[in-house]
């Protein structure tokens, strides 16, 4: 770009230097970025770059003396740099001082997000004088980009102005990874494109009675290019001249408000999905919805309207991606591995979050990661899924659809990954033919963090070569919204003529049609969300519903008679495991923060009151194996050796009736960027449990994890094995309860637990041949919708008739043969006709939940809606039910089939 178009500012440093600050501060500061950082260095905010005169007298550096005529200052900025992998940075950022010559004078802070790097820092005091160089050294521990972003250096000035010159970033070897001066900037716009329109009508984008399409056009053409790019970004910010106030929209709410102080901590996605209830997962929407407009109202009523990272109201949640495989570190922020539970589980939560007002939507949810996304997470940017026709549209697409068509949700994210050699974020295709012209998509689409990037990085897709290309195919495919900064290239590509600026204006459109919606630019009076305080956070009534949630979440594997504890028959017991008295565990990830999470040893403590002594063990780590999945900090590892922990917990279990073993892994060993190699039990696990059951004492496991493990030596050996996941907030009561009898186990596996990591074909492969309960042919350890009660259940007499509109109506009666009340979960599966082969063996199709009484009977009804039973054909290019003899068939869980019933379609 020609650098007589920026908006550089030539001072002499002398007397005028005071006033040419004051008059250098634009309006509405220009983003810059680093012309030789290939666009991984941004900087925005409230700065000026100034070039001087004269070279301050610098020596010793590495950069040449002329380096430091250019800097960059301001009251407060900040340098966004990108593409750094996870790893642990050291940062050293020069500046020297040309406006003051007294210490005092100048005074700032430089933080790299929670890391103060500088504090109070003069540059005159440090560098002993104006005119010599000043250094600010400082280590930061960086996570993967999409994590939480890139890494943000933030400068805020307490006196003057705060500064730099060159920023250095070193490796651990010392080695840098990135240098670059303030003169390597360059405007992201040109004064053109910063030219503001001359509207003479009066604005309307502020009147509620105006259709919105009118109000959000009246806003758009009152921008400049360069306001409108801006606005493109995730975090987009203020035009004062226009009262628009700032708002990012990253936000994240997978199972309750995350990183924003205390909200409700719902049991992890895949464990609240055991419980097969919709019902309650449309009231934790609710309060993710009343918990996330609580925490917004507080913050834009304090600061002028303007919202930022973590207080938004758009959401990107849920996790809707099939857990093809349980390798999967983000597989436990899904709902298990079949398209028609993961939809009507879905569908639930976003009605419940976004509400049913007319106008307005509570909030707003975001259906992710869009689409044939699962891993492996170390190859996500620039992984190619290879994916049949069929496998695409009967498992890969139907609970998105759904989403669209029937819940409204209000986003999509565009995944890392191509689809058979394309980006996802650069399709026209899976971007506007599927999503906006199939099926009636009106909300906003935004790429996942740094998907633009991976477009253009040779690194990554490389399918083109250049930001402005990239920005420009992702806009133009349909990604409305840019998560990074990415899109700044498009300023630059409407100049070199890659895109227009009405193909900006519409992708403007669907990201403003967002705070339109949520009505942010409508009185408060209005609104009636806007009602919302602090007061209605983290309220009893909302973990209430995390409680019964986690309560109803709990899956009981294996009982050989041990569970419910009998008081009268164990005194003591010892709890034992890595996972008994964690806290961290219990939230998974992409979590918030609970005001009183309650572990499961406390959970027995409470439960077993004054009757009962409860010993206590660590008994092992988790693992001993290196590496931690990202952003994942817990509070049981230990440093103890591995043999002394034994030792203590087989002592413990000498003096103990009864053991509970609380173990599995953790969001440590499990999460974004981060998936697991094997699915057994670590082995320093296994081996104390089979130390333990030497023992001869009843062991009872308690197994928490975001995912299927492999427990076949358990499964045979144990007297009994609980399922806990990460349970959120509550689970320590929940799993108590359980334990001790108060609540009636009723939890249900989303996802199949096979018998050893050799049952899984390739991670890569993206085929669904032998995956899941609908086409693995081996035998699986507990099948997909296994779940067991302390009473018993039968079913008798299943009919199947033909109802509207493609629907079956399906009827059977349902009895508890047992001696204590408790839910079951009645699930019906389809197996098409023969002729329609290749497909799945079987398929889920309708389920309820039913509570009955000890010796109830009830005849339970369940509508399976046509779209159950579609199939895609690839002769016509479309779904179609096939026609022939069905099978229905209902039981407790997909390999536990007790009645069927044959129909003609």
């Amino acid at each position: 770009m020609n650098k007589a178009l920026l908006c550089i500012r030539f001072l002499k440093p002398a007397g005028l230097l005071l006033a040419a600050l004051l008059l250098a501060a634009p309006a509405f500061p220009a983003d810059e970025s680093c012309t030789t950082c290939g666009g991984a260095v941004t900087v925005s905010g409230d700065f000026t770059h100034r070039k001087a005169d004269t070279t301050p007298a610098v020596s010793g550096t590495g950069f040449k003396p002329e380096t430091y005529r250019e800097e960059v200052y301001g009251t407060a900025f900040t340098v966004t740099i990108a593409n750094l992998p996870a790893g642990r940075y050291t940062v050293e950022i020069g500046a020297v001082e040309t406006f003051f010559k007294t210490p005092g004078e100048t005074v700032f802070d430089v933080r790299a997000g929670d890391v103060v790097l500088a504090k109070d820092f003069d540059p005159v005091a440090v560098a002993g004088g104006p005119f010599l160089l000043a250094t600010i050294k400082g280590t930061v521990e960086k996570p993967d980009d999409a994590l939480r972003g890139p890494m943000r250096l933030t400068f805020v000035a307490s006196k003057a102005h705060a500064k730099f010159h060159t920023i250095t970033i070193r490796d651990q070897s010392g080695a840098s990874v990135l240098a670059f001066a303030a003169n390597e900037l360059a405007d992201v716009y040109s004064a053109q494109a910063s030219q503001v329109p001359e509207i003479k009508e009066p604005a309307i984008w502020r009147d509620p009675s105006k259709p919105l399409r009118a109000r959000a056009d009246d806003l758009i053409r009152r921008m400049s290019l360069a306001e409108k790019v801006a606005q493109l970004k995730n975090a987009a910010p203020a035009i004062e001249r226009l009262g628009l106030p700032a708002y990012d929209y990253w936000n994240e709410a997978a199972h309750g408000v995350a990183n924003n102080y205390y909200a409700t901590v719902f049991p992890q996605g895949v464990g609240a999905a055991a419980s097969w209830n919709p019902a309650l997962f449309r009231q934790e929407g609710q309060v993710i919805g009343v918990e996330g407009r609580a925490k917004f109202n507080d913050y834009a009523n304090r600061n002028n309207g303007n919202s930022k990272w973590w207080a938004g109201l758009t959401y990107w949640a849920p996790n809707v991606n099939i857990f093809r495989d349980p390798r999967w570190g983000r597989g436990q922020e899904t709902f298990g591995e079949d398209p028609f539970l993961t939809s009507e589980i879905a569908i639930e939560f976003v009605r419940g979050m976004q509400g049913d007002h007319p106008t307005y939507m509570t909030a707003m949810a975001c259906a992710k990661h869009y689409a044939v996304h699962s891993g492996p997470e170390l190859e996500r940017h620039r992984f190619n899924a290879v994916v049949t026709e069929r496998d695409l549209y009967d498992t890969y697409l139907p609970q998105f659809e759904r989403l669209v068509r029937e819940a409204k949700v209000a986003g999509v994210m565009s995944a890392y990954n191509a689809i058979d050699g394309v980006p996802v974020s650069a399709s026209p295709f899976f971007l506007t033919e599927l999503v906006r012209k199939r099926w009636g998509f009106e909300g906003y689409i935004v790429s996942d963090c740094d998907a633009i990037r991976d477009i253009y990085n040779p690194k990554q897709h490389a399918y083109v070569k250049t930001a402005e290309e990239a920005a420009s195919l992702a806009v133009k495919a349909g990604c409305n919204l840019c998560c990074g900064g990415d899109y700044n290239a498009l300023v630059r590509a409407v100049q070199l003529g890659l895109i227009t600026e009405k193909e900006i204006d519409q992708a403007l459109y669907h990201t403003l049609w967002t705070r339109f919606r949520l009505g942010l630019f409508d009185p408060a009076e209005m609104v009636p969300f806007s009602k919302y305080t602090l007061a209605d956070n983290d309220l009893p009534t909302h973990g209430q519903v995390a409680l019964e949630l986690a309560r109803q979440s709990i899956v009981l594997l294996k009982n050989d008679g041990v569970l419910p504890i009998d008081r009268n028959k164990y005194k003591q017991i010892a709890v034992i495991g890595p996972n008994a008295a964690s806290k961290s565990m219990l939230e998974g990830n992409y979590h918030g923060s609970a005001s009183t999470p309650i572990s499961i040893l406390d959970g027995i403590r409470h439960v077993a009151a004054a009757e009962l002594k409860i010993l206590h063990a660590l008994g092992s780590p988790v693992t001993t194996k290196p590496g931690t999945a990202p952003w994942s900090g817990q509070d049981n590892t230990t440093a103890r050796p591995v043999a002394e922990l034994k030792a203590e917990a087989l002592a413990l279990a000498a003096q103990a009736d009864l053991v509970i073993y609380v173990g599995g892994i953790t969001a440590g060993q499990e999460g974004e960027s981060f998936d697991r190699t094997e699915i057994e039990l670590p082995s320093e696990q296994s081996d104390l449990i089979k130390a333990l059951h030497a023992t001869g004492k009843p062991v009872v496991m308690v197994n928490c994890s975001g995912s299927a493990m492999a427990l076949p030596w358990e499964d045979e050996h144990l007297s009994a094995i609980v399922q806990a996941w990460y349970p959120g907030q509550a689970g320590g009561r929940a799993v108590a309860d359980v334990l001790f009898g108060f609540y009636n186990p009723s939890g249900h596996l989303p996802v199949t637990f096979y018998r050893s990591t050799a049952d899984l074909p390739a991670f890569t492969d993206y085929s669904m041949r032998n995956r899941t309960y609908r086409y693995f042919t081996g035998s699986p350890l507990y099948a997909f919708g296994h779940g067991l009660s302390y009473t018993t259940f039968d079913y008798a007499n299943l009919r199947v008739a033909r109802a509207a509109k493609g629907a079956l109506t399906v009827t059977v009666e349902v009895a508890n043969t047992g001696t204590r009340d408790g839910d079951d979960v009645v699930q019906l599966y389809a197996t098409p006709p023969a002729a329609s082969q290749p497909q799945e063996i079987r398929a889920l199709c309708g389920f309820t939940r039913v509570n009955l009484k000890a010796g109830e009977k009830r005849t339970v009804t369940i509508t399976v809606p046509a779209i159950a039973l579609r199939r895609w054909s690839t002769a016509k290019k479309d779904y179609e039910i096939p026609a022939g003899e069905w099978t229905i068939a209902a039981g407790a869980s997909s390999a536990d089939l007790r009645q069927t019933a044959k129909i003609k379609l």
